[in-house]
């Protein structure tokens, strides 16, 4: 079964990585189905029926999103809170998310340098969104690493080597969801 690549970005067509980055998933619809929240529910009214039918019809998932304030853009966290219902994805006999391996992949235009003890954010990029691995291990899903990748600041040139750093991160984020949800 195939891996769905929930895909949480206002603005996609403006962006720069995460848009590679769905381009790159798109070459291989065998393996991976992209679901744009922001397309799908251009309103904000998620149809959670719906959503829990597409989650529960494919093996794995993994949520792609550019980290907004240390966090995820708000209709993913609507999602969360939408979707994953007690009775379905946690709960006593909740089964839905058991054992299916999950993640995150994430985007931030901070350098790498920031996100660690001695850097202008003081903690790693795993500590900084761990309430997603708290979120996905309490409803007994398999969490995986998290894929992050830093690099464009948006009052930063988009030149040859920005582009190339852009190719190469989806390249990576391929290798990643290869390892990791084979």
């Amino acid at each position: 079964m195939k891996t769905l690549v929930i895909l949480a970005h206002p603005n996609l067509d403006q962006s720069t990585v995460n848009r590679a980055w769905a381009d790159a998933l798109a070459q291989q619809p065998e393996r991976y189905t992209v679901h744009e929240l922001y397309r799908r529910y251009p309103g904000g009214r998620i149809d959670v029926a719906a959503e829990q039918a597409l989650v529960d019809a494919h093996a794995a998932f993994i949520l792609q999103f550019p980290v907004y304030w240390f966090n995820c853009p708000p209709l993913l966290k609507q999602w969360l809170d939408d979707v994953l219902t007690h009775g379905w994805a946690y709960g006593s006999r909740a089964t839905a998310l058991v054992g299916k391996k999950a993640g995150i992949a994430v985007s931030l235009g901070a350098p790498a340098a920031d996100y660690t003890a001695d850097g202008a954010i003081g903690c790693t990029v795993a500590e900084v969104l761990r309430s997603f691995e708290l979120t996905l291990r309490y409803c007994r899903a398999a969490w995986q690493p998290l894929f992050h990748w830093h690099g464009i600041d948006s009052n930063a040139a988009y030149d040859d080597t920005a582009r190339a750093a852009v190719a190469q991160s989806a390249q990576d984020y391929l290798a990643h969801l290869v390892h990791y949800y084979p």
